[in-house]
């Protein structure tokens, strides 16, 4: 029995040593790189990028809240990624958003969001699908938010999926 208990505590503590790192072993937000491919805004369908924008400004404006400026740099290559990621996986998720939150930080956004969706044809469909789910909603009228970028284009089946990020700069 005493055999036992020794094999025990050996594993124990084999298993606690082995699962905790020290601090220097951790990478910290400063070793990490967010770089990204700004060539991947060239996807985004921009007219329907522009189309969304002047009327998720139009229902900012209508509330009271200040329109959002057009990002077609980092936070568009961000979005394009997005959405290819979720035409590979055939799913509308948030998976990883915090790499874009923390990517889009690393640049000096104060507070980042995303709203996504999939099936629409036409910017009036997508904004109004947004503008009927509170979460997308609100996301649209946080009146902290003051740029945007987009990546919306058709999978190889003609379905348009939609990434748009949000941030305070």
């Amino acid at each position: 029995m005493k055999l036992i208990k020794t094999c025990l505590l050996a594993i124990v503590v084999l298993f606690t040593v082995a699962s905790c790192s020290k601090d220097s072993d951790i990478n910290s937000d400063s070793e990490v790189n967010y770089t990204i491919d700004l060539d991947l805004t060239k996807k985004t369908d921009w007219d329907m990028a522009n189309e969304i924008l002047v009327l998720i400004n139009d229902h900012r404006t209508s509330i009271g809240v200040d329109e959002i400026l057009l990002d077609r740099t980092y936070a568009s290559a961000y979005a394009v990624g997005h959405t290819d990621y979720m035409i590979e996986t055939k799913q509308v998720n948030h998976d990883n958003f915090s790499e874009r939150q923390a990517g889009l930080e690393s640049r000096g956004a104060k507070v980042v969001g995303e709203n996504v969706a999939y099936g629409y044809t036409t910017a009036e469909g997508v904004v109004s699908a947004w503008l009927n789910s509170p979460g997308h909603r609100k996301t649209i009228e946080e009146d902290y938010y003051t740029h945007t970028g987009f990546g919306i284009f058709q999978s190889e089946e003609n379905r348009y999926f939609f990434t748009q990020i949000f941030y305070k700069e």
